[in-house]
């Protein structure tokens, strides 16, 4: 199963330097039959994207409670046997839970498919997304539009040897 790993910056340096991502438990999203659910596609390639863009808003999540890591959102693409992959049936309705799934241990890196980091020039909605999240979480409508501005921003492709490279 592919599962994408939220991290940020200075997540992909400490996980480049240990050679995994880690520790246990590990928090990651995949294509769960919630997100299937509130996704409404049948079409793998768009609910691995969905799966993708919620690694995102976690990865946005870290950077919100990390002021000192460089405003891009950071997710790992890797692929994991289905057995050690756990969902938390009691979160299955819970809307910000969508896709999530738990990892028991840590992933080596190596396992690793790809790295999707944010361009520079996404830095400035990314830094306003983070500052607001709190507040879009309350509810706050124009906190939402902001957040919703980074998600505008394409996380681009790298492969895993590049990663010295990002970091």
């Amino acid at each position: 199963m592919r599962v994408y790993v939220p991290l940020t910056l200075p997540g992909l340096a400490e996980a480049h330097r240990t050679g995994e991502l880690g520790p246990a438990p590990v928090d990651a999203y995949a294509v769960t039959l919630a997100l299937r659910e509130w996704y409404t596609s049948d079409d793998m390639e768009e609910l691995e994207y969905a799966a993708l863009g919620r690694a995102a808003l976690g990865s946005l999540r870290r950077l919100a409670v990390d002021p000192a890591a460089a405003r891009r959102r950071v997710v790992v693409a890797v692929d994991v046997p289905d057995a050690e992959v756990a969902v938390d049936p009691d979160r299955g309705l819970d809307r910000d839970a969508v896709g999530e799934v738990r990892l028991a241990r840590p992933v080596r890196l190596s396992k690793a498919a790809a790295v999707h980091v944010d361009a520079d020039d996404a830095e400035a909605d990314v830094a306003a997304a983070a500052a607001a999240l709190g507040a879009a979480d309350q509810g706050d409508e124009d906190a939402r539009f902001t957040v919703d501005g980074a998600e505008d921003h394409e996380l681009m492709w790298f492969g895993v040897q590049e990663i010295p490279n990002l970091i």
